[in-house]
């Protein structure tokens, strides 16, 4: 597998399709020693293209590596997609690129995907050596190709083919270092072209055929010359750039050291280590024990990686500019659960960031975004294999997404019965293409950091959609400006419901745009079918212009058009102009949809009635929450407008100061002591318990025995009362996190450490104890998330369905099991505790959990010294 101690550079392999990328890859491995036998696409055993797919179709579907060793580095080769279609696995392999390797076939010169590449390197900021391919073919024109490529990519391409012959009066005027340097020498310093070239200041270009291997040992020499091996920090950072899993199901989280070393046990996060290393050539791997900076390798036991991921010190990834524009519905065989189908598809969604799986709760159907035709025929092919279901898809229709075009204030409020969290967010138009923009700039006197925190934690977790069409929001700023907690009854769910109510209530007042994708393209036809082209064109809402540039006999057309007006339009190109024409297009971006109107009634979407995304607020009236529909909030609301706070020069931690608050204190009805035992009692009896056992309620609500004097709580719980089935503890996560001071400050820096703090106080629980315990946690993930249960340890862990709280999965399953098992849950969650208790379960406040730890704790410590000792 090389030489470990080595310097590590990485290059990528990028093209347009079959121009031979893959076929250069074989050269340099075989070249370089790598192996020892040539493979070639067409005979199907390519050393790179090891997937069955891949050598079926000849292409290369999903990115993969190999190692090879130059003279004065160790080189890790990363052969990408070059078919459109799985341009996304392409981009994100970008990321983790020291150099790239374009590839340009002699006999196409440059393509629409060609463009696409240079300008995503450029991008980001990869220097690049370029290689001409198929230049032994008949009619290749050495000069014209690099003037062709001067002219569309880089006047700072130069021929470096015959490094004797380098012409160092061109070079030299690629930049005024360079220059400098050469009219005080005469001559050009190769460190000083290293790091010209790493700076992107120069791009070498070599020419040949990687086929017959002509040009290859030049090109080997090139790299070996002018590449510079990078520095990295001394601090451990990683980026993860890709998932997969291995034949036997492993779960392999691709990723590119960029800083200090991996070794293997290693902490990678909170609750997870690194298991094993594995450093990959092909289909093969080897086990090491370490990676240092600059290394690629592929990890397991790091189950929570995505792609993308930062880790450690290393920076956030740019948001990738290559995404789907066409949507299709996943049509399942006859009598096959989407839900059950839902997970498996979510797990191919992780290993291929271009698959985007969206679940229509409302529906009940799957629709899946992707590139292409191409990917939708690879997507049935790895469904069957890897789940032995057949699938199909609907036609497709277009990825329509939303925008705002002025700056508006949301406000989301929630308090229903001992509940309180508002939230003020302003929301403004962004750049074009930056997606979604969070910020905070609240002051902590306003808002307490932890709380925060916690909002934009949610802001995170949950993808809004418009108001249009219900499609997704993007370049938008989102800010986090004000908002409010109550000392007692606020809790983490509150502030869900709070954030995503202020960013609806938002949506509704602005004046929002819907958008579709846009392409560039490229159409070439003969002279007698120009009027013909146009016409089509100008039908298609395309905006163009005649080019000067020819292409042999045929006149080209250059312009942008709406992707939903194209459609099969090449089909029909090649139809009135007998195979001649050729329509060539490449993704430009979104842009306002030119039939806005027209889609926006297909749609037939109902902003108002959208019950996942509620654009109302919950205020306290007379005991009992009241919902305010979004545009009546402002005048029920407890804090000032931050944005009318603005044009009057005030700011929100002056405005929303205690004596303010306190001047609308009698348009609350928040209480300011808890819910206590007796007040819960009261309820009961007039409800669930009027006619039945009196004393006996309170010990049944504390699962308590009465003695002579005392009750005595028993909290053993490998005691299941008679006739009462299976014992249970369901932990409400979040609550008792934000009740238990310890856990509370740990959350304050890291909710994820939190959460597995607290798991491991369970697991110790559940040790003693033998009850089956569940901690359950509110939905924290992507948009469609299910409802998950994983095992953690000796415990169980349930993470709810989008939209679902914890409270209303565990008041479902005291539904279920209150009759028939014996169910305790700990939570103190007011309103919870009423529903809890009513079901025939027995209610655990998270003080008394809290002190049943302790005690358990200690017993725990007073055995082992006593056995000590």
């Amino acid at each position: 597998m090389g030489d470990l101690n080595k310097p590590n550079i990485n290059i990528g392999m990028l093209a347009h399709v079959d121009a031979g990328k893959t076929t250069l890859s074989e050269a340099l491995l075989y070249k370089t020693g790598t192996i020892r036998k040539l493979g070639r696409v067409d005979t199907r055993d390519a050393f790179l293209d090891t997937n069955k797919q891949e050598r079926a179709r000849g292409i290369t579907i999903f990115s993969k590596q190999a190692v090879v060793e130059l003279e004065n580095a160790r080189i890790t080769l990363l052969d990408t997609p070059g078919h459109v279609d799985f341009s996304a696995e392409m981009e994100r392999t970008l990321q983790v690129l020291d150099y790239a390797i374009l590839v340009i076939s002699g006999a196409d010169g440059i393509q629409s995907h060609t463009e696409t590449l240079w300008r995503l390197l450029a991008r980001y900021k990869i220097p690049v050596f370029i290689f001409v391919n198929k230049t032994d073919q008949s009619g290749v024109n050495k000069q014209r190709i690099l003037e062709q490529l001067k002219n569309q990519l880089s006047d700072a391409i130069i021929d470096f083919s015959i490094q004797d012959a380098i012409d160092m009066e061109e070079l030299s005027l690629c930049n005024e270092e360079l220059l400098n340097h050469f009219l005080e020498n005469n001559t050009l310093d190769t460190a000083l072209l290293k790091t010209c070239i790493e700076k992107r200041q120069v791009f070498p270009c070599f020419f040949g055929s990687a086929l017959k291997l002509t040009g290859i040992d030049e090109f080997i020499d090139g790299l070996n010359t002018y590449m510079n091996c990078p520095s990295y920090p001394d601090k451990f950072g990683a980026k993860v750039y890709k998932i997969a899993r291995d034949p036997q199901g492993t779960r392999l989280a691709y990723m590119k050291i960029t800083g200090g070393t991996l070794t293997s046990r290693m902490q990678i996060t909170p609750d997870e280590k690194i298991n094993q290393i594995r450093i990959y050539s092909g289909e093969k791997y080897t086990t090491v024990n370490e990676v240092p900076a600059g290394g690629i390798c592929a990890v397991t036991g790091f189950d929570s990686a995505y792609a993308g991921q930062s880790v450690g010190s290393d920076t956030e990834s740019e948001i990738p500019m290559l995404e789907p524009v066409m949507t299709y519905q996943l049509v399942l065989p006859e009598g096959t659960d989407a839900l059950l189908i839902l997970p498996k598809l979510k797990m191919l969604e992780e290993e291929e960031p271009q698959l985007h799986i969206v679940w229509n709760e409302l529906l009940k159907q799957i629709h899946v975004q992707i590139m292409g035709a191409v990917q939708i025929e690879i997507l049935q092919n790895l469904i069957k294999d890897r789940f032995g279901i057949e699938v199909g898809f609907t036609s497709g229709s277009i990825v329509y997404k939303e925008t705002i075009k002025n700056t508006v204030e949301g406000v989301g409020h929630f308090e229903p019965l001992r509940h309180y969290a508002e939230v003020h967010l302003i929301i403004e138009p962004g750049e074009k293409g930056s997606g979604i923009l969070y910020k905070a700039d609240c002051s902590e006197d306003v808002l307490d950091k932890n709380w925060q925190r916690l909002i934009m934690t949610h802001l995170y977790e949950k993808a809004p959609v418009g108001v249009l069409t219900g499609s997704p929001l993007t370049d938008v700023t989102i800010t986090l400006v004000s908002g409010r907690a109550h000392p007692k009854h606020t809790e983490g769910g509150d502030f869900r419901q709070a954030t995503y109510r202020a960013v609806r209530q938002g949506l509704m007042q602005a004046e929002s745009v819907l958008l579709e994708p846009y392409f560039n393209f490229t159409l070439k036809v003969p002279a007698e079918n120009i009027g013909r082209a146009m016409t089509d064109l100008d039908r298609m809402n395309a905006k163009f212009a005649l080019s000067d540039e020819t292409d042999v006999s045929l006149s080209v057309i250059t312009g942008t058009i709406p992707a939903a007006c194209l459609s099969d339009y090449q089909t029909e190109v090649a139809s009135y102009t007998k195979g001649l024409g050729r329509l060539s297009y490449r993704m430009d971006g979104y842009y306002p949809c030119h039939n806005a109107e027209e889609v926006i009634e297909n749609f037939g979407y109902d902003a108002e009635r959208d019950t996942l995304n509620p654009s109302s607020s919950v205020f306290c009236s007379h005991g009992s929450g009241t919902v305010i529909e979004w545009n009546e909030v402002f005048s029920h609301m407890h804090l000032d407008s931050v944005l009318e706070l603005r044009k009057r020069g005030l700011n929100a931690g002056a405005a929303n100061s205690s004596a303010v608050l306190n001047s609308r204190a009698s348009s609350r009805t928040v209480s300011d002591e808890p819910l206590g035992t007796d007040e819960i009692d009261a309820i009961l009896k007039q409800t669930y318990y009027s006619n039945s056992r009196g004393d006996n309620d309170k010990l049944h609500r504390t699962g308590a025995k009465k003695t002579d004097s005392t009750v005595k709580y028993v909290y053993k719980g490998t005691e299941t009362p008679q006739n009462q089935g299976e014992s249970y503890l369901l932990v409400d996560g979040y609550n008792i996190i934000f009740a238990w001071d310890e856990l509370k400050e740990l959350a304050a820096i890291n909710l994820d450490s939190a959460r597995g703090r607290l798991l491991d106080i369970l697991c110790n629980y559940q040790a003693m104890t033998k009850c089956n315990l569940i901690a359950v946690f509110d939905a924290y993930r992507v948009q469609g998330h299910d409802t998950e249960m994983t095992d953690y340890h000796n415990i169980h862990v349930v993470f709810t369905k989008e939209a679902e709280t914890a409270d209303h999965y565990i008041e479902s399953f005291a539904h279920r099991h209150g009759k028939k098992d014996y169910v305790r849950v700990a939570t103190s969650d007011g309103l919870e505790q009423i529903i809890i208790i009513g079901q025939g379960c027995h209610l655990v406040s998270a003080r008394e959990f809290q002190q049943e730890v302790r005690d358990m704790e200690n017993h725990i410590r007073e055995e082992y010294l006593n056995r000590t000792y």
